[in-house]
């Protein structure tokens, strides 16, 4: 199934969900991808996945994640997985980050369980800023 492309400022996000979304772009995360969990999930808002090329760039996005919204002020309340590098869940209560190598978010396909779910594949407000860093 496509999802159309949308940039997560066109969406009505909360702020800290927008904030995340844009610290995923700024560490090159592909394959962003929000799913609308509400209604359907007492348990939180929404899901953001992202995917990062190799172990190494999934810690540094979620390592980047974590870091820049607590000097925000906004705590997660758990972290797994981070030092594996395949998948790194962060979990801000009212909504949870997905940080996958492609092989890991191949095999678990969270968007197909969760294929109730209004979905948006996002894109980042400057494009120059989903190009891949040399």
């Amino acid at each position: 199934m496509s999802v159309p492309a949308v940039r997560s400022t066109e969406l009505d996000l909360p702020r800290e969900v927008q904030r995340a979304v844009e610290l995923l772009f700024d560490r090159k995360a592909a394959d962003v991808t929000l799913l609308d969990l509400r209604g359907l999930s007492t348990a939180t808002d929404f899901f953001l996945l992202a995917s990062g090329r190799s172990d190494t760039q999934v810690t540094a996005i979620a390592e980047q994640l974590v870091n820049e919204m607590r000097e925000e002020g906004v705590r997660a309340g758990s972290v797994e997985g981070l030092r594996g590098g395949r998948w790194v869940l962060v979990d801000y209560f009212d909504f949870v980050v997905h940080v996958f190598h492609p092989e890991a978010r191949d095999f678990y396909q969270l968007e197909r369980l969760w294929g109730d779910a209004p979905t948006h594949q996002l894109v980042p407000d400057d494009p120059a800023d989903s190009a891949p860093s040399d």
